[in-house]
């Protein structure tokens, strides 16, 4: 099944065309070369086709199909200005009280862009915002105490409408001069005889020893924390490796030591990143506005605050 092309790979894409260089466009839009390179070879490798021949100093010039899609391109971008015209001629439409629920360990990537950017779009918004774990938020969410949830598919239930945005692959991290900081990948049968640091919270856990036990292993947990942060703290310190499925842009633990992301191998359930409502509940223009905002803003190619899906690092090239 083919990824999606997202609006800010078209952006670049346009830039670079019009600017006739990569160096050109990353001055025109203040982005970075590699980011705009990436996003070129995304796209050519989901049409299909080379849209640019490459030259010394990152000059570029478009092929005859690099024509035809930049016109496409500039076309589908206008129409999606226009989509957000409208969304703004209506903006007094969308007010009121929004309480949202987030997962305490997706909150400090998520909420600066997703839910604070929201009230920055819509003024007369007045937002509450509640973190919890994911036991709580279904609480929450059936007392209506919060509107929605932004959560993982952890618990199916029959009173809750889970809407699922993205995938999040479980993978290891683990300190600087840990055994498997110099592995491209590893497999759960590795880990199960190391030191491990787990995420003990509600329904977390369970995800995460599910892993060791769809293997047929026992994972030797060390040390438990339903806090991420002291989790990876623990684990940059030497405790032991950790499982973990969001992708924090830092790679640094909270007292300043190195965290190094390995491949976790295998055919390993991700987790499913969305948003969660109570069923059968008539909802507010408010609520339907959020509900299309983390549509729009989480999928598998780009989710607010977190590091791409394809990084790990390149433990590889590194001299004993």
């Amino acid at each position: 099944m083919l990824s999606r092309i997202t609006q800010r790979q078209l952006e670049y894409f346009v830039a670079s065309g019009e600017a006739g260089s990569i160096i050109g466009a990353s001055e025109r839009i203040h982005v970075s070369s590699p980011s705009i390179s990436a996003a070129i070879t995304h796209i050519e490798s989901e049409l299909g086709v080379q849209l640019f021949v490459r030259h010394h100093a990152q000059g570029v010039s478009l092929t005859a199909i690099g024509h035809q899609v930049l016109k496409e391109a500039k076309l589908i971008l206008e129409q999606m200005l226009n989509l957000y015209t409208i969304a703004s001629e209506s903006m007094n439409n969308v007010r009121g009280p929004l309480r949202v629920g987030c997962l305490d360990t997706l909150a400090p990537m998520l909420t600066p862009e997703l839910v604070f950017g929201f009230g920055r779009a819509f003024p007369g918004v007045r937002i509450t915002l509640v973190e919890g774990n994911h036991e709580q938020l279904l609480k929450q969410l059936r007392t209506a105490d919060i509107d929605i949830a932004l959560t993982y598919d952890l618990v199916p239930a029959s009173d809750i409408v889970f809407t699922s945005l993205a995938q999040l692959p479980p993978y290891v991290m683990v300190g600087e001069h840990h055994p498997f900081a110099t592995q491209s990948a590893v497999t759960i049968e590795d880990l199960a005889t190391m030191p491990m640091v787990l995420l003990d919270m509600p329904w977390s856990r369970e995800y995460f020893l599910g892993l060791f036990s769809e293997a047929g292993v026992t994972p030797n947990v060390v040390m438990r924390s339903s806090n991420m942060e002291v989790v990876r703290s623990m684990v940059a310190n030497g405790v032991g490796f950790g499982i973990a499925n969001v992708r924090p842009k830092a790679h640094l633990s909270q007292d300043g030591k190195r965290l190094i992301r390995v491949r976790l191998a295998g055919s390993n359930r991700p987790m499913q990143l969305g948003y969660a409502i109570a069923a059968h509940t008539q909802h507010s223009m408010v609520v339907n506005a959020f509900a299309e905002r983390c549509r729009v803003f989480i999928s598998d190619q780009y989710i607010p605050g977190m590091a791409a899906p394809s990084y790990f690092d390149p433990q590889v090239v590194r001299v004993a």
